[in-house]
């Protein structure tokens, strides 16, 4: 019954928004694709595996506190129907923020951020990881990541894992009692245990970042800042990936997500902070200048997309509160509109 009621969800969602568009922004139609509830379903990733689209995002009673979260996992052929293939919990621990990624066996896995509350009270947080089977049909139960150089009182989050040549990249931002916030590049070669390779050099407090990589294997990071004047961060760097340089964008950034949409534009995938909170995707230069500015229907609580070029088009996940609850969107743009 469950599933019928979410199908008749999708089909009275298509094209349900109005707003007055704004002259220099397109705006684009989205499709409902989840909606429970009793969740509040938040904090989306998308990727193509195996002939399927995966969405994952976190479900909880409230954006944070209340109950401790849990991770759904959901597919789909053709970006129409969607199924639940796996809720993945951990009794005392808050699942926040679930990243896919395809390790070098080729399995699909997913890195999940665990955080202990009291109330609203943050106690502790460490990494978790979980993997689907050799049959595609069930996940692992999630277990925490070992970085065995992290110190007792540190508070650590890996957002999203890149893999390249066997090897997985990904930023772990860290929090330590004194509220001194520092950012690393570590690495990984089984998704379970990590070793940090730098730290970079960024105020303003860094946590949420991606990684992606450009030509002759220059890496590239966005990286949202909570403090300062809260502008986004562009950071480069080439092998060994020891020395670190800088862009600060003009505009801030909120569940930041990005690809390379050719050679010399990327698509930024953000929560907009100037003006109504929205949904927005910005085709940017490599320096992070917008050239163009994509909303999606949404607003109050929304952004953390999940990002997909798949046959010529860019298919996009997100969450938003719009409609009055926090539900799970799906975005299809050809890129020839993009580019």
């Amino acid at each position: 019954m469950k599933i019928h009621v979410l199908f008749l969800f999708v089909g009275l969602s298509h094209f349900a928004f109005s707003q007055i568009p704004d002259k220099d922004i397109d705006h684009y139609p989205s499709t409902l694709i989840y909606s429970h509830p009793d969740e509040y379903s938040a904090f989306t990733d998308l990727i193509r595996y195996n002939g399927y689209f995966y969405c994952s995002f976190r479900i909880g009673s409230s954006h944070v506190g209340g109950e401790d979260g849990k991770v759904r996992i959901i597919r789909s052929k053709d970006g129409k129907k969607w199924r639940t293939v796996a809720v993945l919990e951990k009794e005392g621990v808050d699942l926040r923020d679930p990243k896919l990624s395809i390790d070098p066996q080729g399995r699909l896995m997913v890195i999940i951020g665990g955080s202990i509350y009291e109330g609203n009270t943050l106690l502790g947080r460490n990494p978790h990881v979980s993997f689907l089977n050799k049959k595609g049909k069930k996940f692992s139960n999630p277990i925490l990541i070992d970085i065995p150089d992290n110190m007792d009182d540190m508070q650590s989050w890996i957002w999203r894992i890149i893999w390249k040549d066997g090897i997985g990249y990904g930023m772990d931002y860290q929090t330590q009692k004194n509220e001194i916030w520092d950012l690393y590049l570590t690495q990984t070669k089984d998704g379970r245990q990590f070793v940090k390779v730098s730290q970079l050099s960024v105020d303003g407090l860094p946590n949420e970042a991606t990684i992606r990589f450009g030509g002759k294997d220059e890496m590239y990071v966005l990286i949202r800042r909570e403090g300062d004047d809260k502008m986004g961060l562009l950071a480069r760097s080439t092998p060994p990936y020891q020395s670190w340089s800088y862009t600060k964008l003009d505009f801030q950034l909120g569940g930041p997500n990005f690809l390379f949409l050719n050679d010399s534009e990327l698509i930024i995938g953000t929560r907009n902070y100037d003006g109504p909170r929205k949904t927005h995707l910005k085709i940017t230069n490599l320096h992070g200048e917008v050239k163009k500015t994509i909303e999606l229907p949404s607003g109050g609580d929304n952004s953390y997309p999940g990002m997909v070029i798949h046959d010529d088009f860019l298919w996009v996940s997100y969450y938003s509160s719009h409609e009055g609850q926090s539900n799970i969107y799906l975005s299809k743009i050809p890129l020839s509109e993009l580019e």
